[in-house]
């Protein structure tokens, strides 16, 4: 498959690029069954053309992250040699930006000029391409030119037979390694027949191996099809659609396997890599097909986090095992790189700080301190702002305190913990005690949980057990806020349990 160190088209099967449908735990899952390729979703070039290039050691990705923290492109080491980045384009010197950005961590990269869909057509790209031979032109001989990667597309074809032929031949001329051709015109859906001598055509008329693609509904349906629907094209290669996306296990020798048990194999990957839980929804409701309104289909599609949807295939196990690992190696990681004394961020002061529930007495918590503490020196309440990136889905807090502002630097796996993290901060560079078991009694409402008695009969104690009530009431009421960039969190009193 790997020719001198650039990837090979000839004699491959390939997972085809399809829109929602051909993210990381997809691509997996189809190298696992046997496919040789296998291409991204088509990302589009302006958007990817703002996005920053990051390495996620926590996954052991690297990511493509918009300006508003959105992943568009996630990809590791398992598949660099044989991902294939498919970009919409109608820009040649964007296209090189794109390219540029991503050559590093992909085997080849794709243009597509064969998506008849509104999203991809609307600015010029996909199958409206077709239709401008100079721009198709432009823009692969400045990629050929600009990229130490191969280079190819993927189109559809045109109303005849000899267009089609022209169009390609013009394609060859400039240096692209392969073309993938969708026997179908761009005004056809698979519903229609599958023009297979449109595809042989274009076999015979070019040197480059051709990919053929658009067989799912009905000539491919197992493994075995595979290698007859090249023969009746005569092309190189065969790239699989509809029929991966049902069952990736076509490209397996030994499948189809049961799509219960490829279902599963795709969670794993799903929760293994973070992916988003509406996507692994849509991806897993595609797989379910005509039973997507049984009861296991109801329960998917009523889920709205990955762990509904492990619970629906009970799993949960396996989700929270894979939580627990993948914390323990932010937290690795964090610890390893953030200093633990005070550092001023700006009119932030951070520290590297994590809440450890098991380092407090039950019901004792930093923010009931830190509250108790503003109260004695007459001070208003803290003041919390909690925000979640949505890279990691994970949580960090800025607590205000005397018109001065403190934050941990840690993330934290929830909203409330990451409010305990800020209140440590603060608590810790002014010198107050934050109530960890075998602390020093401070005299603040700590003091009173701890000389209380379980079932204590004096008024004292029961005065006690009253404003403890109370308190809890008030925070309860104030735990209401929502976590949305720039909400403001006013916490009563204490005291809470994360």
């Amino acid at each position: 498959m790997m020719a001198a160190g650039r990837l090979s088209f000839r004699n491959i099967t390939a997972l085809a690029p399809m829109v929602r449908v051909g993210t990381l735990p997809m691509r997996l899952l189809a190298l696992d069954y046997g496919a040789d390729v296998v291409y991204c979703e088509e990302l589009i070039d302006i958007k990817m053309a703002q996005c920053q290039r990051v390495v996620n050691d926590v996954l052991e990705t690297v990511d493509f992250v918009a300006p508003d923290d959105r992943v568009m492109f996630r990809t590791c080491e398992r598949e660099k040699d044989r991902v294939i980045f498919q970009m919409g384009t109608a820009d040649p010197d964007r296209a090189l930006v794109v390219a540029r950005l991503v050559e590093k961590d992909v085997a080849a990269i794709d243009v597509n000029m064969g998506c008849p869909k509104e999203y991809s057509t609307k600015g010029g790209m996909g199958a409206a391409l077709l239709s401008d031979p100079d721009k198709i032109e432009a823009i692969l001989k400045k990629l050929v030119a600009g990229v130490s990667i191969p280079v190819t597309c993927k189109i559809r074809i045109l109303p005849s037979v000899e267009e089609t032929v022209s169009l390609v031949k013009r394609i060859e001329k400039t240096g692209v390694t392969a073309i993938a051709v969708h026997g179908r015109l761009k005004e056809e859906r698979p519903r229609h027949p599958l023009h297979c001598d449109y595809i042989q055509a274009v076999a015979q008329a070019v040197s480059i191996p051709v990919i053929a693609n658009g067989g799912s509904l009905d000539l491919v349906k197992t493994n075995a099809d595979i290698e007859e629907f090249r023969k009746a094209t005569g092309a190189s290669s065969v790239m699989l659609a509809r029929a991966a996306m049902w069952n990736a296990s076509v490209f397996s020798s030994q499948g189809p396997l049961p799509v219960e048990r490829v279902m599963e194999e795709y969670i794993k990957y799903a929760i293994q890599y973070d992916n988003n839980a509406f996507n692994t929804k849509y991806c897993l409701c595609q797989m379910l097909r005509d039973k997507v309104e049984s009861p296991l289909g109801k329960q998917l599609q009523a889920a709205q986090t990955s762990a509904e949807i492990c619970k629906a295939y009970g799993m949960q196990e396996l989700f929270q095992q894979t939580q627990e690992r993948l914390q323990a190696r932010r937290d690795t990681l964090q610890s390893s790189t953030e200093p633990d004394w005070p550092v001023e961020d700006g009119d932030v002061t951070t520290m590297a700080v994590k809440f450890e529930r098991r380092e407090y007495p039950p019901h004792i918590t930093p923010k009931m301190f830190l509250l108790e503490w503003s109260r004695k020196e007459k001070l208003e309440q803290p003041v919390y702002e909690t925000v979640q990136r949505s890279q990691d889905r994970v949580f960090q807090s800025i607590v205000t305190v005397a018109q001065k502002r403190y934050r941990s630097s840690l993330w934290e796996r929830s909203k409330k913990f990451a409010e305990q993290a800020a209140a440590i901060v603060c608590l810790r560079v002014l010198g107050v005690p934050e109530g960890r078991i075998g602390e020093e009694d401070s005299g603040l409402v700590c003091k009173r949980k701890r000389e209380g008695k379980m079932n204590g009969t004096t008024e004292e104690e029961g005065n006690i057990k009253r404003h403890i009530t109370a308190i809890q009431q008030e925070t309860d009421n104030s735990e209401a806020a929502a976590v949305v960039t720039g909400d403001h969190h006013k916490p009563d009193t204490p005291p809470e349990q994360p």
